[in-house]
């Protein structure tokens, strides 16, 4: 048995929550629900003129979040992700800690950890500004041999392959370890973008998958099909194993012979951050614990419902109490 279940490799980012009015946000003249990558002189700017609201902190990132959820419901977990020596990068090492995942040693001297200012509107959407900071340094070297060849999966985030000196070499040097150990790998789309800016990394790596994560827009726009349904359909030819979320229309799922779909739970949103890492970190869980793909993704729905229902990425309390309820409902 292998020391750890599951490796996650991303972006380690520390999430700041603000609550803005419609009109608040308008003046920024971000896309709704957009993610922008910003510099570090913007991301200052940026919280210094919300100084005085009400800010929460949160250890995250896309893996990092489905990570910390795969912990919570009972598996053994490590991360892979760089911080800096600032009070961003000790929060994060110590929940982490915290947590009971593995994260190695992090930190890189002198420089600023990543952070991703989360801006909530009334319709529950999200609009992220990120800042990669060191988190963008990420790279082959990076990789640690020893703790990957003992997971029996790692998962692999997207948005580092927006990094292409740096993150794309990390996941080609994890693509190559994971080879030569039998670790399986999963693979998130994190964001449409990677698609379409990073294509020929992108399907390098989607090449080397057993099981990719994706939302419908960014399913589409890897197979070019119109639908959830049918660019889930369109996915089987690219790689073994896929689950593709459709928002409140539930989740295509194809695993292990099993291919279903599984309705989403209704609910009135708060905010729809960190819906997708936490379905695909339960779904991980679940499949690692020997429970039958189509019973995992409708608990991993249940989970990522509860997410939603509150403000932030993750759950602080009652992820296995929810989803002990959910699987013995089924």
């Amino acid at each position: 048995m292998r020391e750890f279940q599951l490796y996650g490799l991303g972006n380690a980012l520390v999430d700041i929550f603000i609550e803005l009015s419609d009109e608040e946000f308008a003046v920024l003249g971000y896309p709704r629900g957009s993610t922008q990558l910003i510099s570090l002189d913007e991301q200052t700017a940026l919280l210094k003129r919300f100084e005085g609201r009400d800010m929460r902190l949160v250890s995250g990132g896309s893996v990092a979040n489905s990570i910390v959820a795969f912990a919570q419901l009972g598996g053994q977990a490590a991360f892979l992700g760089c911080v800096g020596d600032d009070r961003y990068g000790l929060f994060y090492q110590t929940e982490f800690e915290e947590l009971g995942i593995d994260i190695g040693n992090p930190v890189l001297v002198g420089q600023s950890t990543g952070t991703c200012l989360c801006l909530i509107t009334p319709d529950a959407e999200r609009t992220m500004c990120t800042c990669l900071g060191v988190s963008s340094h990420l790279a082959a070297q990076h990789v640690d041999e020893r703790r990957l060849k003992n997971a029996d999966w790692i998962f692999l985030e997207g948005y580092t392959l927006a990094n292409p000196q740096t993150g794309q070499g990390a996941i080609r040097e994890a693509l190559r370890l994971a080879r030569r150990h039998n670790v399986r790998v999963a693979f998130t789309c994190s964001d449409v973008f990677v698609v379409d800016q990073f294509g020929d990394a992108f399907r390098e790596t989607l090449a080397q998958t057993d099981l990719l994560f994706c939302n419908a827009v960014e399913a589409c726009a890897v197979t070019g099909a119109p639908s959830a349904e049918k660019a889930f359909a369109a996915l089987a030819s690219k790689v073994p194993a896929a689950l593709v979320t459709d928002g409140p229309r539930g989740a295509y799922v194809r695993y292990a012979g099993i291919e279903t779909h599984v309705p989403a739970y209704p609910c009135q949103p708060v905010d729809l951050t960190g819906a997708g890492d936490m379905l695909a970190g339960a779904f991980l869980y679940g499949i690692t614990q020997g429970i039958a793909p189509d019973r995992a993704a409708r608990a991993a729905c249940y989970l990522a419902m509860k997410v939603i229902c509150q403000v932030g990425a993750r759950l602080h309390h009652g992820t296995r109490l929810f989803w002990d309820e959910c699987l013995a409902s089924l």
